[in-house]
């Protein structure tokens, strides 16, 4: 399992264009979070991370104004896996990076996002900087990470949730998203706000058959890629899941749910080479497997 992993990992985190980011470097340089933090291990894992994604995507689709935003400013649908491996770069930056290698990379995504502008279908205004925006896109891709590594890798305590969601925030108000949830409570907050905003559309539906149908993973982990959609969509809150009308046909079975949590519980044990947690730890002074042998108490 760990190798095919680790090709899967590199294949997501290396850009298409760019120069590659350097995490080892330069020595103890500190990130936006420490070593020791919650989310240090969360976002080591590669498998809940792919669902996590998945998961944050779907609950930002149902908000139209997130929706038109990202549908019709992005190339998601032409080359969804160059997008998420920008997407994904950026999270391993925004974690893991040194502090102005992160601080550098977010300022140019707002001033990116300063330029995304214009209606939903219903001539609804939106701007990809506006705050309530950012605090929902922010919100759901702690849910989305967190949740999935709570369901598919290793438990959480609720303390070490609440501390995920916490050690987000200096990433979220670098990205403007001021108001985002500090804990799981805020974040459960802000859904039952947001809900009776949120609305059915063809764009989920079409989302997760790109995901499911495009070719994002390698060798033998293709064959789990379509169980991998589904516990993406299993972990997405069931009043979202009612409102998107996403049913029993995307539900996992047993036996589909056992090999995701394999996949994911294996991924969490074994360091992965080169990864952004391994290369970081070494930038720390820490050993590559630090994030590996201790678990989260």
């Amino acid at each position: 399992m760990a190798d095919p992993l680790s090709r899967a990992a590199a294949r997501l985190l290396t850009p298409d264009e760019g120069p590659a980011i350097d995490f080892s470097n330069p020595p103890g340089a500190p990130a936006l979070t420490s070593p020791d933090s919650v989310s240090w291990r969360v976002f080591k894992n590669p498998v809940s991370l792919f669902v996590g994604g998945i998961t944050a995507v779907i609950l930002e689709l149902a908000e139209p104004r997130v929706r038109s935003g990202v549908w019709d400013h992005s190339s998601f649908k032409a080359q969804p896996l160059k997008r998420l491996k920008r997407t994904g770069l950026a999270a391993m930056v925004t974690v893991y990076g040194p502090r102005e290698t992160a601080e550098k990379m977010i300022a140019g995504v707002v001033r990116m996002h300063g330029h995304v502008a214009g209606q939903t279908p219903a001539g609804v205004a939106y701007q990809a900087n506006d705050p309530a925006l950012l605090d929902w896109v922010q919100a759901t891709a702690s849910f989305g990470f967190i949740e999935a590594y709570h369901a598919y890798a290793r438990t959480l305590s609720q303390v070490e949730r609440d501390a995920a969601f916490a050690e987000a925030a200096p990433g979220a108000r670098l990205y403007g998203a001021t108001g985002a949830p500090t804990s799981e409570g805020q974040w459960k907050q802000q859904l039952a706000l947001m809900l009776p905003n949120l609305e059915p559309s063809e764009i989920v539906f079409e989302f997760l058959d790109i995901m499911t149908s495009t070719p994002l993973l390698p060798g033998p982990l293709r064959l789990i890629q379509k169980p991998l959609v589904r516990a993406a969509v299993a972990i997405t809150p069931v009043e979202v899941r009612a409102r998107l009308g996403l049913g029993e046909a995307f539900d996992l079975n047993g036996v589909e749910r056992r090999l995701v949590r394999l996949a994911g519980t294996s991924a969490d044990k074994v360091p992965i080479k080169g990864s952004p947690a391994v290369e970081s730890s070494r930038r720390m002074g820490l050993p590559e497997d630090y994030l590996y042998r201790r678990r989260i108490a």
